[in-house]
């Protein structure tokens, strides 16, 4: 399979893709093992990590500069050809994940796109804006992270799609809603640690 990166106005290709979004301040080992798993675990041909201009619940303080974050993700996923990091949502002009899921939706019509997300974020993606359309358009996969994934079946949108959940390995052709939790062995690495031992 020829893999080409994704480009702002879009194609008719016909690729499973999973969306990994996030600040990646900074991009670290933990990501690409998520990234990768993803690959494996869902049948997927790419999973593009769409580093965030600016997160709108996190704070700016502390942020590293967009093309700083970029190009450390790059480079964490240089040499895997199936791992693309993007700032396709600053090409977009979109701020918030249901907004960014709706325009790939329409300029990669033929793409099945599956959203990735650590079951960090789950515990809060009940403040995130319009949350609920992300899982009515696009099937979720949720990753185990760290010391989260014990809580994660408990909030408040697991609850709210609680019958949608579904196991297997055919997410990516399910219509949504749909999602499942993937109990995966844990990467250590973290974003945090990194920046506060960068402070020492």
């Amino acid at each position: 399979m020829t893999v080409f990166a994704p480009n702002t106005w879009g194609d008719r290709r016909r690729v499973r893709v999973g969306l990994l979004g996030g600040s990646f301040n900074p991009a670290h080992a933990g990501h690409r093992h998520i990234a990768e798993l993803a690959l494996k675990r869902l049948g997927l041909h790419q999973v593009w990590l769409l580093v965030s201009p600016q997160n709108p619940l996190k704070p700016t303080a502390g942020m590293a500069p967009q093309a700083q974050r970029l190009d450390a993700a790059r480079r964490t996923v240089a040499d895997n050809p199936r791992l693309i990091a993007t700032a396709i949502e600053t090409a977009l002009g979109t701020r918030y994940t249901a907004d960014t899921v709706a325009a790939l939706r329409r300029r990669f019509p033929l793409v099945r796109f599956v959203w990735l997300m650590g079951a960090d974020n789950l515990a809060q993606m009940h403040r995130w804006n319009r949350w609920q359309n992300i899982f009515r358009a696009v099937p979720v996969a949720i990753l185990a992270r760290g010391p989260y994934s014990a809580n994660a079946l408990a909030a408040r949108a697991t609850r709210r799609f609680a019958r949608f959940r579904v196991g297997g390995r055919g997410l990516s052709g399910r219509p949504p809603p749909a999602w499942m939790f993937l109990h995966t062995r844990r990467h250590p690495a973290s974003a945090t640690a990194i920046r506060a031992r960068a402070t020492r």
